[in-house]
């Protein structure tokens, strides 16, 4: 994947290799049989540590992504509140079910008492 990503921008000239977790095989572009380093061997430990390095780099990645998805609040479908006032009200509520319980008075403090009335609307459908 990493290969073909740099061929598609151009990047020629960059040594590339894989290493295959199982057997600690490593793959260069182009050559058909793998490469199998001593399993003591100090050039292997280092593969193995850049390798799971970028592994755990990449899954940190994809939490912080899903944790984002995950974040998406039923404020962000109600038309006229956008990132800054949603995460306002979260602030200061903790939970669009407090949000939800507020009082218009209370909602109208942070976000105006048309909007305050339109989102306990929308909230309580």
């Amino acid at each position: 994947a990493g290969y073909s990503v740099l061929k598609e921008l151009g990047i020629e000239g960059i040594p590339i290799i894989g290493l295959a977790k199982k057997f600690e095989e490593i793959f260069v572009p182009n050559e058909k049989n793998p490469i199998i380093l001593p399993k003591n061997s100090n050039l292997l430990k280092i593969f193995q540590r850049v390798r799971d390095e970028a592994h755990r780099f990449a899954v940190k990645l994809h939490k912080k992504q899903r944790e984002k998805r995950v974040k998406r609040s039923v404020l962000d479908d109600i038309k006229g509140i956008g990132p800054t006032t949603r995460n306002k009200l979260l602030k200061k509520f903790g939970s669009v079910n407090n949000i939800k319980q507020a009082s218009l008075e209370d909602l109208a403090e942070t976000v105006g008492k048309k909007l305050a009335g339109f989102i306990l609307k929308e909230l309580k459908k």
